[in-house]
């Protein structure tokens, strides 16, 4: 399998499923567990990757596979392995883990599956958090609650603290590319402006941005002009690739670096809250070729997992928020060890997740914050 984390936005590596062996297919991972109910359909799969920093925290996805069981399995090992790369370079003390439900929604998600889904995770004991993920939500998790203590993700939209933490690393990047943490007077193009990319062009006119967006949504784009009339808008995405731009921000879907795109965008930086964004591995390093410095969009992207995982002690918008100002010192290092390396920042970014996955729990997640990114 190969392609992309949707949640934690890292590359997923190709794995070998035709190994002959099972653990040769779970590789590095600690655990991997099925469970069943015939009572109420449930059929689960629960990949533990990591628990050297802490329980493995990741999202239940319920998805109707077409590849069937196979493919749920090898999907939940590379989501899982993502969570732990994600919560390591977010500082926090969490591993990496998912569950995949195997199912169609609509027709299959009921009160007594999730009930006894909670029931199979609190038999878990705590290695394992689960939270929302692609077909579950917070009123899901609630039922879910009433099963187990191992639950998070109830507090619902986490899209102002995940744009502002986009904006922390925007503000790294900006000194990197400038020397200035910040975006007064850069024009920013902003590609989709739903929850967080509404957010993020909040925060980029009060820091003193000229904006540029797009969004086939028209509606979307409407609501921000009321908002903010002194917004641009350019009818596409690629016209907004082609544009004078100091920041480009993908913000929509995943897979917005291409090639093609890398090749025609004229920004200096490239920071959004999109998931995925590298179409291929081999975009990082022509984005470097071309003198295009990337934010990792796993680094910066991370606020909406910061929130959830501060909901475990009793959700504080507060202290959540001063640990998501904490992205700005990360992306810092990550461009610091991409310059002093001579490597892409992608592959920054996994060498020092990597590093504090080694280094295990009680890592912060960087030098104490300068200033600039407590903004």
């Amino acid at each position: 399998m190969s392609g992309h984390d949707e949640q934690s936005n890292r590359p997923i590596r190709h794995i070998d499923h035709t190994d002959a062996t099972l653990f040769g297919l779970f590789e590095d991972h600690e655990q991997v567990v099925f469970s069943q109910s015939r009572r109420s359909g449930l059929q689960v799969i629960v990949a533990i990757h990591s628990t050297a920093r802490g329980p493995a925290l990741g999202g239940t996805r319920f998805f109707d596979y077409p590849g069937g069981e196979a493919e749920a399995v090898r999907d939940a090992l590379a989501l899982s392995r993502g969570m732990t790369y994600k919560a390591a370079l977010a500082g926090l003390d969490l591993g990496g883990g998912k569950a995949v439900i195997l199912g169609d929604p609509p027709v299959a998600k009921t009160a007594p599956l999730l009930r006894d889904y909670g029931a199979f995770v609190e038999s878990l004991g705590g290695r394992y958090i689960t939270a929302c993920d692609v077909g579950t939500s917070s009123p899901d998790m609630d039922v879910i609650a009433g099963e187990t203590r191992f639950v998070t993700g109830r507090a619902g939209d986490s899209s102002v603290l995940t744009a502002y933490g986009v904006h922390c690393g925007m503000r790294a990047a900006a000194e990197a590319a400038w020397g200035e943490p910040s975006l007064a007077g850069r024009t920013v193009g902003v590609a989709g402006v739903g929850k967080v990319g509404g957010h993020l062009v909040d925060l980029l006119i009060e820091d003193g941005a000229r904006v540029v967006v797009t969004d086939v949504h028209r509606p979307a784009v409407e609501a921000l002009l009321t908002a903010h009339p002194e917004v641009g808008v350019v009818d596409s995405e690629r016209a907004l690739v082609a544009a004078e731009l100091d920041v480009y921000a993908p913000c929509a879907m995943g897979g917005a670096l291409s090639d093609d795109v890398v090749a025609a965008l004229r920004a200096r930086v490239v920071c959004g809250a999109a998931n995925n964004q590298l179409a291929h591995a081999g975009v990082a390093q022509r984005l470097a070729e071309r003198g295009i410095l990337y934010a990792p969009d796993y680094c910066v992207n991370a606020g909406g997992l910061i929130q959830v995982a501060d909901e475990l002690d009793g959700l504080d918008l507060d202290r959540a928020r001063s640990r998501a100002a904490l992205i700005y010192d990360t992306t810092r290092e990550v461009l610091r060890i991409a310059e002093q390396e001579s490597i892409p920042p992608a592959l920054a970014a996994d060498r020092l997740a990597e590093q504090r996955i080694a280094h295990g729990p009680g890592l912060p997640a960087s030098a104490p914050a300068s200033g600039p990114g407590q903004g």
